[in-house]
């Protein structure tokens, strides 16, 4: 039964409460400034009626206006009271006026703003939101207003009313500056260019403004270019081309666009030939292909929808003559720009490098047919190229304009042309020597023989002032004299046209300048030689052989010492020995195979036989160890021609002494063979038990097959016995070195996991005992199949013919049908 009492206080008549809230209410009565007593007993009366809910609230504000915690509490229950209802419901304007009298003590605390105005959004009262906003930012201090403007920016963007929203943006940027792109993102979409466009441009000139979408300048400021260049009507208060002008120096990474962007501005402003003029600017300055492409290509874009839109109108409105004149002037325009890309592509590539030849060789080549054009190219070119600085040879650049002249019937021209090139200060020698030559060739090709060594015998004169041909501080007029190019042009000239002293002159001043390669050396004796100069030939080759050291003199060498055995043969036999003694002195071992045999070969035809099997032996020890094996092989083969046979014995024990192993095993069998047919069996037999010790049987079985077939020919039982010892024997000696390598491994694992090894002994050769004992299973099988090739083909000679193997020694299989069960 629930009891309903009234409090007898006089002055609440109509406080009305149940027999449960009596503690509660004794409680409030003893603490009735204490707010937990007073949210402890409206956390009990949850579930209470509204009013009564409301009414408690009141009574505990009352006394506690400024408590926060209730006054929060109270607003947000009165809040969800009427959440449902109809927004013109009278109760929205009682908790209006309850959010009012909360503000009277609560005006710092912006959660309850936020509330308040968020509750007044919700209601649509647009006018007394904006004005609630605005108290809220007048009554809380500065710091706080942060928390208020995203939800009143909110507010402003859910309504059409942008001149409202823009007061506020404009407001809401004094506090956050940063926050400008948002605000420009909002004009965007209101339509409001104008603004956005000088907001936009205030941004980019900020050197200290950091977007906070993570935009660099270049990406703000080609924005601005999209902005105005695609709203020219629209944006009025900016000067566009100043402003794209000025990103033009600030941003040379990225002209194409730039350059692109103005252009659209003209000509979405109408201004065709205005956009024309920026176009062919653009492609006359931009310095990269990259940026000539977009320009291009958005050029060409804009003749193309230039032409169509004239086509399209004057199909609407009927073609007149006029119109017809004006669309085949913009077909030519057209037309001219297309064919004119290889230049202007050009152009551009030469004003990255203007001293890069090549690409003035291919600007020369797209003006071919057009003679003035070509003149003026090269003229520039010229001028242009700095020799220092230049990306190939820049006399091409003369002699393909000397060239232009002549192929053209103007000699005279191309001659003054070759003329000035020959005074230019070239950065290389060669590139004046090649001019000179040019100049010498152009003569011969017009059949002007003397004018032509007149030029190169100029060219070759000593100068004033001598320089070394390396000598970077000296020009190159001062160095050319000594060039071998043009050299060796005139020492050609001189033999086809001139006489034989003045071409024996032009030799003996190559040589005296030091700067003759072999090959003229060769030639100059062979000039001398076709002239019957023989010994003023073999001066010249010794001349060169002065100049030169080993290996660029072995050609002068070879070809001097062939010549002179063919010119005296054995008259003049000491002379030729020491020219050969001569050559041979500090002959590297890679050059003197051919000496050596050169030099053997003059002795065997025209010396002593013991000098050249001399020379044979000198060439086994001089010549390269790849070498040896040939040279020793030639030496054996004329020492028996010469000699003999049998004094070959000690070239082979040589031979077999300091060559290879392997050339050493071919060097025994042939020296064994040799033995064979002489019939010195023992001999023979020795040279076999000798080479048996470089010979694995695992590797060389065509030896051990050899001796096997030798000692069946020529031996017994003994000899065989011997030969099959000694076979098992050098077998065990590289078994040994397998099984030393292999109990090392053993050893190093035993150690890695803490297990001792028992020592290895062998007890002899050829047994099992011989064999350490593994302790692994994969070493037993290794050392087994190793223990296996010991001798695998022994056979038993020691036991009679008629005894018989015990049959447990002999497989199953060879018994057959004859075994008993």
């Amino acid at each position: 039964m629930v009891v309903m009492a009234r409090l007898s206080r006089p002055e609440r008549p109509d406080l009305v409460f149940e027999e449960e809230d009596l503690p509660y209410e004794e409680e409030i009565m003893r603490n009735q400034f204490s707010v937990k007593c007073w949210l402890r007993y409206i956390e009990f009366k949850q579930g209470a009626p509204k009013p009564r809910l409301n009414q408690l609230y009141e009574r505990a504000l009352k006394l506690l206006p400024c408590s926060y915690k209730l006054w929060y509490r109270y607003l947000k229950a009165r809040r969800a009271q009427v959440k449902h209802r109809c927004v013109t419901d009278p109760a929205y304007e009682d908790v209006n006026n309850c959010h009012e009298r909360a503000f009277v003590f609560m005006h710092k605390m912006p959660r309850l703003w936020l509330d308040y105005c968020q509750f007044l959004m919700d209601q649509g009262r647009v006018t007394h939101t904006r004005r609630t906003f605005d108290r809220a930012l007048r009554a809380l201090p500065i710091t706080q207003h942060s928390r208020i403007w995203p939800l009143y920016l909110r507010f402003l963007r859910s309504h059409p009313l942008p001149e409202t929203a823009v007061r506020g943006y404009r407001r809401f940027l004094k506090l956050s500056p940063e926050s400008a792109e948002e605000y420009i993102e909002y004009l965007k979409s209101s339509d409001r260019l104008d603004e956005a466009a000088q907001r936009l441009a205030t941004v980019v000139n900020d050197e200290r403004f950091v977007s906070k979408a993570g935009k660099s300048n270049y990406q703000l400021w080609h924005e601005l270019c999209d902005l105005i260049s695609q709203n020219p009507d629209k944006v009025q208060s900016l000067n566009v081309d100043a402003i794209i002008r000025g990103g033009l120096t600030r941003f040379t990474d990225q002209l194409g666009k730039l350059w692109c962007s103005l252009a659209d501005y003209y000509i979405r402003s109408g201004h065709f030939e205005k956009a024309r003029d920026v176009y062919e600017e653009a492609i006359r300055t931009v310095m990269t292909v990259r940026d000539f492409t977009q320009v291009f290509d958005s050029y060409a874009q804009f003749e193309e929808s230039m032409i169509a839109a004239k086509m399209e109108t004057a199909s609407e409105l009927g073609r007149e003559e006029e119109d017809d004149v004006d669309l085949e002037l913009r077909l030519a325009r057209f037309e001219q720009l297309i064919s004119r890309r290889p230049l202007l592509l050009n152009s551009v590539l030469l004003r990255q490098n203007p001293h890069h030849v090549h690409e003035w060789h291919k600007r020369v080549a797209l003006h071919q047919g057009r003679p003035r054009e070509i003149i003026n190219t090269y003229t520039e070119a010229v001028q242009t190229v700095d020799p220092f600085k230049a990306t190939g040879k820049p006399h091409t650049l003369w002699v393909a304009f000397a060239k232009f002249y002549e192929d053209n019937g103007q000699l005279d021209d191309a001659r003054v042309i070759l003329e000035k090139a020959t005074k230019v200060n070239f950065k290389q020698v060669d590139d004046l020597a090649s001019v000179w030559c040019q100049c010498g060739e152009l003569e011969l090709r017009h059949e002007n023989y003397d004018e032509a060594l007149r030029l190169l015998r100029k060219a070759t004169a000593l100068p004033a002032r001598r320089a070394e041909y390396f000598d970077g501080s000296e020009p190159v007029q001062n160095r050319v004299y000594k060039s071998l190019k043009v050299w060796s042009m005139l020492a050609d000239l001189e033999e086809s046209l001139g006489t034989f002293q003045s071409t024996k002159a032009v030799y003996d001043r190559i040589l005296d300048l030091r700067i003759a390669t072999p090959q003229i050396v060769i030639n100059y004796a062979m000039f001398l030689e076709e002239h019957k100069y023989f010994e003023e030939s073999f001066k010249a080759y010794e001349r060169g052989i002065s100049l030169f050291k080993w290996p660029n003199v072995s050609d002068i060498w070879s070809t001097y010492l062939t010549k002179f055995i063919a010119r005296y043969g054995g008259r003049k036999l000491e002379r030729a020995r020491d020219l050969f003694e001569q050559a041979l002195d500090g002959c590297p071992p890679k050059y003197a195979k051919t000496l050596y045999l050169l030099y053997a070969q003059l002795e065997e035809e025209w010396g002593l036989a013991r000098h050249a099997m001399a020379v044979y032996e000198r060439a086994t020890r001089a010549v390269e160890p790849a070498q040896q094996y040939d040279m020793f092989n030639i030496y054996i083969k004329r020492a028996a021609e010469i000699y003999g046979v049998t004094h070959t014995r000690g070239i082979y024990q040589k031979a077999i002494e300091v060559l290879s192993d392997e050339h050493a095993r071919e060097m025994c069998l042939r020296f064994a063979d040799m033995e064979c047919k002489l019939g010195e069996i023992d001999r023979a037999r020795a040279i076999y038990s000798f080479c048996s010790q470089i010979c694995d049987p695992r590797t060389t079985g065509a030896f051990w097959q050899t001796w096997k077939d030798f000692e069946v020919r020529h031996g017994n039982e003994d000899t065989i016995k011997e030969m099959l010892r000694i076979r098992r024997s050098v077998q065990a000696t590289y078994n040994t070195q397998v099984n030393f390598m292999a109990s090392q491994m053993l050893k190093v694992s035993g150690s890695a996991t803490g297990t001792a090894r028992p020592d290895l002994g062998f007890l002899g050769w050829g047994t099992e005992a011989a064999w350490p004992v593994p302790r692994s299973d994969a070493s037993r099988e290794e050392l087994a199949e190793l223990a296996q090739q010991v001798n695998p083909e022994e056979i038993q000679l020691g036991r009679a013919s008629g005894d018989r193997p015990p049959p447990g020694g002999v497989p199953a299989a060879v018994f057959g049908s004859l075994k008993e069960d």
